[in-house]
């Protein structure tokens, strides 16, 4: 009787951490956009790697403890299990789980798959070892348990999502009368699109997809949630980390228009290589083909030297081939102004709120797309000074004690780069607070180190958040022969925040960049 009552105990407390240690590996999977192949390489990480194999060690001392020893060694494994489980809770995160439907599914999937292995181990319970054989293996897989859940799930999946596609397919189709603008590249393509609702808007009914909803099943939830019969116009970002996923949408949602913000060392755990991250971008242009225009950065020297058949209207400040070409550009911490001429060579002056030399790039791009559809520049030169900030990309915030900019939406090296052109127009003390870029496969490396350089070149201190994260950032630094005294290595956020609360600047005003913040998966 005593044994029976043990060994339910020791599946209770077993049960408790493979729940906590389910939940905390589905999170990453749903951060990782449900993609099999990206949640590998977050697994892979040598990060996560030691992480799961100190937690079989755990395991295996739990374990070993319940079966080599007498009753005092079975309750030991008891509470291990029970203390591995209070460990692994979930703890806050920047963006939680959110339990959808499809979470829901992968839950009720993983209980039955445990279930099963619970079965075999009782019906081995008079063989000790057997079942601990068992449980071991249990543990060993939960690593990968959500993408076994997610591969027998795979059917229904891909069943309910074709239906709500095929829902959105119809939407689209039972309104020839609306004309959708694509808005793709490696940084900028939010903003842009968000400048677009508002220049376009002059004229138009538009809509614009939400938030970050950039995937397919993004842009099928817009669809369906949000598109109406009176709309005129949808402006679709188009997100992408793998070849084909820039075809897909385009598939869905036929773009007559499209906008190719910039092309850079983006997202290249999954591309691989910029040739791929390139083809992808283009693959907008390939969907347009000559029945619409494509509009062009042509300050992007990886766009530039694509070669396209498209019908193409371009826009940037450094390439003088640029049609729509902002000059006597002047861009402070008060706003930014600049002049623009358009095709009838007609001078016009525009003024903004926004922040950021590359914002007049997008506010550019935003003014090519909406000119050529009609809007007059008259309408388009209010629209401008209307613009609000993104928020969390170069945001501009009024602190109590400091003025922050806001760039923590992610970080890559062009757009790091013009963040801190941007704290370099600003008056007072400036400081950087970062843990560096992710997501740039090989070369992440090499540009963490040049962006530690770059701060060198224009901050007074770096703050500099996680000490392995940002150790390429510390070597650019060095290298840059910067103070160390003005350097500091936070544990985490808060950690980097505080320390930026308690300098003593002498009353002068600090200007906190922010540049990134870490998604919860790194």
């Amino acid at each position: 009787m005593l044994d029976t009552i043990i060994l339910l105990c020791f599946i209770a407390a077993f049960t408790w951490t493979f729940t906590e240690l389910l939940l905390y590996h589905l999170h990453m999977f749903q951060l990782n956009s449900y993609k099999p192949k990206e949640h590998k390489i977050w697994l892979k990480a040598p990060d996560n790697s030691r992480k799961l194999i100190l937690l079989l060690l755990q395991f295996a001392l739990a374990m070993s403890a319940y079966l080599l020893f007498n009753m005092a060694g079975k309750c030991i494994g008891i509470i291990f299990l029970c203390f591995m489980a209070i460990m692994n809770r979930p703890v806050k995160a920047k963006k939680p789980l959110v339990y959808t439907n499809r979470v829901k599914r992968m839950l009720i999937t993983s209980y039955v798959i445990y279930t099963l292995f619970l079965i075999i181990g009782s019906v081995l319970n008079r063989h000790i070892y057997a079942t601990a054989l068992i449980f071991f293996i249990v543990a060993v897989l939960i690593p990968v348990w959500v993408l076994i859940a997610n591969r027998i799930n795979q059917p229904i999946e891909a069943s309910i999502n074709r239906g709500f596609i095929n829902e959105a397919q119809s939407i689209i189709d039972s309104m020839p009368n609306l004309t959708v603008i694509g808005v793709t590249g490696s940084y900028g393509k939010t903003s842009v699109k968000f400048y677009l609702q508002k220049l376009l808007s002059a004229k138009y009914n538009v809509l614009v997809t939400p938030e970050n909803f950039n995937t397919t099943l993004g842009v099928v939830r817009t669809i369906r949630e949000h598109l109406r019969a009176t709309h005129e116009i949808f402006v679709c970002e188009m997100g992408a980390k793998n070849i084909g996923d820039i075809k897909e949408i385009c598939d869905l949602v036929h773009p007559v228009h499209g906008v190719i913000t910039s092309i850079g060392p983006q997202h290249l755990e999954s591309f691989l290589s910029i040739d791929n991250v390139i083809k992808t971008k283009f693959e907008l242009a390939d969907a347009i083909g000559k029945k619409g225009t494509l509009f062009l950065n042509y300050d992007n020297e990886s766009i530039v030297n694509h070669k396209t058949d498209n019908n193409v209207i371009t826009y940037g400040i450094h390439n003088e081939a640029s049609t729509y070409r902002p000059y006597d550009v002047s861009v402070s911490s008060k706003g930014s102004a600049f002049k623009l001429k358009d095709t009838q060579n007609k001078e016009w002056e525009f003024s903004t709120r926004l922040i950021g030399a590359h914002n007049v790039v997008n506010i550019a791009g935003a003014i090519a797309v909406a000119h050529t559809l009609g809007v007059p520049m008259e309408a388009l030169v209010v629209q401008v000074r209307r613009l609000e900030g993104v928020p969390h990309r170069l945001q501009l915030i009024k602190g109590n004690h400091a003025l922050i900019i806001d760039d923590a939406y992610n970080s890559n090296p062009s757009g790091a780069k013009a963040a801190l052109d941007t704290l370099n127009t600003f008056e007072g003390i400036k400081i950087v607070v970062t843990p560096g870029m992710v997501e740039l496969g090989s070369q992440q490396y090499e540009c963490n180190k040049i962006f530690g350089a770059q701060i060198a070149a224009v901050c007074d201190y770096a703050v500099l958040v996680g000490s392995k994260q940002t150790k390429p950032i510390q070597d650019g630094l060095l290298e840059a022969d910067y103070p160390a005294a003005k350097t500091y290595v936070a544990e985490d956020l808060k950690d980097a925040l505080a320390y930026v609360e308690k300098l003593n600047t002498n009353s002068v005003q600090k200007v906190v960049l922010l540049e990134n913040d870490l998604p919860d998966n790194y």
